[in-house]
């Protein structure tokens, strides 16, 4: 028998939830290993034994909302792949989302076929988001490293802006004053017309510089 993809929803509303439920046992090669109403929750429930491969999160949600919830997923369970469930258009929510490792970003009223492929991308090792965020990264990075010369300081300083590091930590990482360090960020924001770390990020996972 094929292995099923394990899925845990986390949502504080019981009736999408159970419609998502529904949604999912019609797909084939997937299977709900249990249901949580928020984070907290999904931390009480979630264990070695009992892991799933996929956890869809509700981004509003109590006590414990989507982003505490997927920054202690990253840390706890590295391996586990997380979709975000939105009722909202937020692309800079979603890039600040990518930053944290989230593999996808589904909006609420998806049609079924859309859940469908979300799931199946990111079981394959993919990424999913919907046409609104491409758009979004289309039209500010729209330039490549091919049209933009950077330098390899620049390029290094771009890959460890992808990790935790501080800004301070990557100095000492490169071997330079933190005001070296300072150069280069605002040297690429120039450059690439960028205003934010996040947005360095994903310019630099864009161009395959550094990955998920």
């Amino acid at each position: 028998m094929p292995t099923q993809t394990t899925i845990a929803l986390v949502d504080d509303h019981r009736l999408f939830r159970s419609g998502i439920v529904s949604l999912i046992n019609s797909f084939t090669g997937y299977k709900i290993l249990f249901e949580a109403a928020n984070g907290e929750e999904l931390t009480r429930k979630i264990s070695p034994k009992l892991k799933p491969d996929i956890v869809l999160l509700d981004i509003n949600m109590p006590v414990m909302d989507g982003v505490s919830t997927a920054q202690w997923l990253r840390k706890t369970y590295p391996e586990i792949n997380v979709i975000i469930l939105s009722m909202f258009e937020d692309a800079e929510k979603v890039l600040g989302m990518v930053k944290m490792g989230v593999k996808g970003y589904l909006l609420k009223d998806a049609e079924p076929h859309e859940f469908e492929q979300a799931l199946a991308k990111v079981t394959q090792g993919d990424l999913y988001y919907p046409e609104f965020v491409t758009r979004h990264l289309a039209h500010r990075f729209s330039k490549t490293t091919e049209q933009i010369k950077l330098n390899a300081r620049e390029i290094e300083f771009l890959k460890l802006a992808g990790t935790e590091l501080t800004y301070k930590e990557i100095a000492d990482q490169m071997c330079v004053s933190a005001r070296t360090v300072d150069g280069y960020r605002d040297q690429l924001f120039e450059k690439l017309q960028i205003k934010s770390r996040v947005g360095l990020v994903l310019y630099a996972i864009k161009n395959k510089m550094i990955e998920l």
